[in-house]
């Protein structure tokens, strides 16, 4: 990224964002409140709410259900209105700063086209029954009652494949409630992200919802940037960032892996739950992949198959970077994932100083997002804070365009250093941490002693 890329990106705030998500809050604010005990401050936010929607084809539906909610009646639909309507918002307000990004570096983008099949004649009225009635209560109303009965729901959204999808997202949102439960007593709640969970489990839960989309074969040579890691207590996942050269082009695309794991199990053990040794390999040795046949889904994503794939030749991914991201058409999201928080656009941005936490270009700054370092690769914020060049990716939080590091080129000692958060993918490269991980092997430790237990 040069420095009049950056200035464009970063020049004034985009037009209609805050608006469109001051509305949205008001609704979060009546989710907290709860939908069946609305006083004065709640109806003014879903009028404001069937306002915002009011030229879009979503007009009639939101105005009726905002009219019947108002006068105490509750239904399925009135619900699925709400969650559309708050969803378009946060929709229009990723499409804006997308557009912005887009401009900023002159970035081809796919139009979506994606298409799922019919999801009908699943087990969907006992999800909408049990979100519907999270709505009425109100998330300070939320006790252990009401969280234990999301679990029969759970259980049977879990037997057909094509609602696991919504199962999950039920699962994870009923255990966060169950961990602030009750919720009367907490002092801050998380409005925005419990929004964010119940619209899309909404509208999920609906019918007439098109199921996931079918993958379509591709190959040709992916050439990997980075390694994005989300790492919880009981799962991680890493997604690997990339480009992709194949007869139809060239194109931004994303191959993710994940496992489930224990809390134990932290930093660069985690690599080891992974049974990919072709994906890992060229990771760490910084090569590329040639792909034959490997799923593709319509949002860019790569379903990884091994058998699919193969070590080429070696790829610096600052080269790739500089010489094939610019020409790569970058991917339409799913409609689902049109929110600024899941914005992640890989850049590559170079011979900047880093003042303060930020890299300053020409006297434009763009802060570092440190808290996503992982702990299962080399970068760390010292590395960052030496560097001059570095690929990430740009994100979206709290009003402002963060660059979330996965590789950078540093200065140490006097000596170039090349550290990317998939370097230690096959095992750590330095010495020291390499010894203390032999020393605390948690993964080892955890297999012999499920091993145990199979043979007792």
């Amino acid at each position: 990224m040069l420095a009049t890329q950056l200035g464009t990106l970063l020049a004034g705030e985009v037009a209609g964002l805050d608006p469109a998500l001051d509305v949205a809050d008001g609704l979060d604010d009546a989710l907290a409140h709860g939908l069946g005990r609305l006083g004065d401050p709640e109806r003014a936010a879903l009028t404001a709410l069937a306002a915002a929607v009011g030229g879009s084809p979503l007009s009639t539906p939101v105005g009726e259900a905002v009219a019947k909610l108002a006068a105490g009646t509750v239904a399925d639909e009135y619900l699925a209105a709400l969650a559309g309507a708050r969803t378009a918002l946060f929709g229009a307000a990723h499409d804006a700063l997308l557009a912005r990004l887009d401009d900023a570096l002159g970035r081809q983008r796919a139009e979506w086209a994606g298409a799922g099949t019919d999801a009908a004649a699943v087990p969907l009225a006992a999800a909408r029954s049990w979100l519907t009635e999270l709505a009425v209560t109100g998330w300070r109303g939320v006790d252990e009652d009401l969280v234990a009965a999301s679990a029969p729901v759970v259980a049977a959204l879990l037997v057909e494949p094509r609602t696991r999808r919504l199962a999950v997202l039920l699962d994870g949102f009923g255990a966060e409630l169950r961990a602030c439960a009750p919720v009367a007593t907490m002092e801050l709640l998380p409005v925005r992200r419990w929004g964010d969970l119940w619209s899309r489990a909404v509208l999920l839960a609906q019918d007439t919802w098109p199921g996931p989309a079918e993958p379509v074969p591709v190959s040709g040579r992916l050439l990997p940037l980075g390694v994005d890691v989300h790492e919880h207590a009981t799962a991680v996942q890493v997604q690997v960032h990339g480009v992709l050269e194949s007869a139809e082009g060239v194109r931004s695309v994303r191959a993710s892996l994940v496992a489930a794991k224990v809390d134990t199990i932290v930093g660069p053990a985690v690599w080891s739950l992974f049974d990919a040794p072709v994906l890992l390999g060229a990771l760490a040795e910084h090569r590329a992949l040639e792909l034959a046949d490997m799923p593709l889904l319509p949002g860019g994503d790569l379903r990884w198959r091994e058998s699919a794939a193969r070590l080429g030749e070696p790829a610096d991914p600052f080269t790739t970077a500089r010489l094939v991201l610019p020409t790569a058409t970058a991917v339409a999201p799913p409609p689902l994932d049109r929110h600024p928080a899941r914005l992640a656009e890989p850049v590559l941005v170079e011979d900047y100083q880093t003042v303060d936490g930020a890299a300053v270009l020409d006297g434009h700054r763009l802060r570092f997002d440190l808290d996503r370092l992982p702990g299962c690769g080399p970068l760390t914020p010292a590395l960052v804070a030496g560097s001059t060049g570095c690929i990430g990716l740009l994100r979206w939080d709290a009003g402002e365009w963060l660059l979330q590091p996965l590789a950078v080129r540093a200065t140490v000692k006097r000596k170039p250093v090349v550290a990317a958060t998939g370097d230690w993918a096959l095992g750590p490269t330095d010495a020291k941490v390499a010894k203390a991980e032999a020393k605390n092997d948690a993964v080892s430790v955890l297999r012999e002693r499920a091993g145990r237990l199979l043979r007792s």
